[in-house]
């Protein structure tokens, strides 16, 4: 009986549903502080400014990089240039000593020598050009302090005053740069050039 008994009082605790599954309730978060979200679009222009700061001066940078990388290649060779320029200048001098009848009645030994120096000349100047230097003779045109240097004025009425009627030596130029002055001889006394073509240059050298 007992047998029969434990066995009906298994099958009743078998039969017996088993305790509902109570969920958490859920918890409201708290709520966000008060300013918050201003704080945080304050936080983020910020970051932008910053953001778009840095990137102008990466292109600031990259700017004055590449200028400087091109000045380089253009006037890198200034130095050298100028020297250069005394082998050419010396050149002209000796083309210059030479007067005008002992070319016309140069032998075939002098003529040669001549050319030979002329020829010289000529490549010198085109090498320099090849590497941006560039030969300019001012002969005619109005005095300019900034590209030639007045080393003495001379009487002609027939000009107006401040144009240049002689030049001692050549000027040359190196990309936009004036790597060195023409040396000039400047008119005095004629007519005041016209205003259109005055420059303000007037009276540039005394």
């Amino acid at each position: 009986m007992t047998d029969s008994n434990g066995q009906k009082d298994n099958n009743q605790d078998q039969a017996q549903p088993a305790d509902p599954v109570v969920s958490k309730p859920y918890i409201m978060p708290d709520d966000p502080e008060e300013g918050a979200n201003e704080a945080l679009v304050r936080e983020a222009a910020e970051a932008r400014d910053k953001m778009l700061r840095t990137l102008a001066e990466m292109e600031n940078l990259r700017r004055r990089t590449a200028k400087e990388v091109a000045d380089a290649r253009t006037y890198g060779v200034s130095a050298f240039a100028r020297d250069v320029l005394e082998i050419a200048d010396n050149l002209q001098r000796a083309l210059d000593a030479v007067p005008a009848e002992a070319r016309a009645n140069a032998d075939a030994g002098l003529k040669g020598l001549i050319e030979g120096v002329e020829l010289t000349e000529r490549s010198l100047i085109n090498a320099l050009e090849k590497n941006g230097v560039k030969k300019f003779d001012p002969q005619g045109e109005k005095f300019d302090p900034n590209f030639q240097q007045a080393m003495y004025e001379v009487p002609d009425p027939s000009v107006p005053a401040g144009t240049v009627v002689q030049v001692v030596q050549a000027g040359f130029m190196i990309g936009e740069r004036v790597l060195r002055p023409a040396l000039v001889g400047v008119s005095k006394g004629g007519a005041k050039p016209a205003p259109a073509a005055a420059n303000g240059n007037e009276g540039g050298v005394s």
